[in-house]
């Protein structure tokens, strides 16, 4: 007995060729495959009444059609999904994770901090898409060329508590003549709040002590971000 004619019409090998995912990368190039597309690749196959691609469909629609709001999904999220169990979730979750820590900068280049923006771009692959609070410390040497970055501490959505013996400890330890301190708010608020201003001016004194000059704190944002020493509170 035949199958129907729309199960037929599902199966990916009878799309065209410049169709089907994977061929059309081939023939095309990444850039022609939308979004769907390329998570259709990631899961490799769809359910009995949808194609991968619909699938993808699906999982973009999850995160409103944006790649920024998918990848603050985790395994749970997706595998609410027909068709998507552990397996293929954690597949997607990964590929944006590598998609989240590629950083703007070219590899292997010293990146010299001259602005709050650039202070943006660096900390892009650390904190863009975090659905908790976290508190970095961007190092830096005299010439105040990225050192590293460090993560400090990690805390929920409305707050993180920060050591300030540690924030030193770290700084001394990697040899840092100054450093930038940086966290996120996952609200998206950009307005540090009170007990921000008041760890500020705590660290600001202990570096000063140190001989340690805290150069900024940053309220870090997927839209944006709110500087200290730019608003002239440093």
């Amino acid at each position: 007995m035949s199958k129907p004619k729309s199960e037929n019409a599902r199966n990916i090998l009878n799309w065209a060729e410049d169709d089907r995912p994977r061929e059309k990368l081939e023939l095309k190039g990444k850039s022609a495959l939308s979004d769907a597309e390329l998570i259709a690749l990631l899961i490799g196959s769809g359910t009995f009444d949808m194609s991968a691609v619909d699938v993808g469909k699906v999982i973009m629609g999850l995160g409103y059609n944006n790649i920024n709001e998918l990848a603050k999904l985790d395994v749970k999220d997706l595998t609410k999904i027909k068709g998507i169990g552990v397996a293929k979730a954690t597949t997607i979750v990964a590929a944006l994770e590598l998609g989240r820590r590629r950083s703007d900068t070219i590899p292997d280049q010293k990146r010299k901090i001259t602005s709050s923006e650039a202070v943006y771009r660096e900390m892009k692959q650390y904190l863009l898409d975090k659905p908790n609070e976290e508190f970095w410390i961007l190092l830096l040497n005299r010439a105040n060329f990225v050192i590293r970055a460090l993560q400090v501490s990690v805390g929920g959505i409305a707050g993180t508590a920060v050591d300030i013996k540690l924030i030193f400890k770290l700084a001394i330890d990697h040899l840092a003549s100054s450093l930038i301190l940086v966290h996120n708010h996952p609200s998206g608020q950009l307005e540090p709040s009170h007990a921000d201003v008041l760890l500020t001016t705590q660290i600001k004194q202990a570096g000063h002590l140190l001989d340690m000059p805290v150069l900024d704190h940053m309220i870090f944002t997927d839209e944006g971000f709110y500087s200290f020493t730019d608003s002239g509170e440093m």
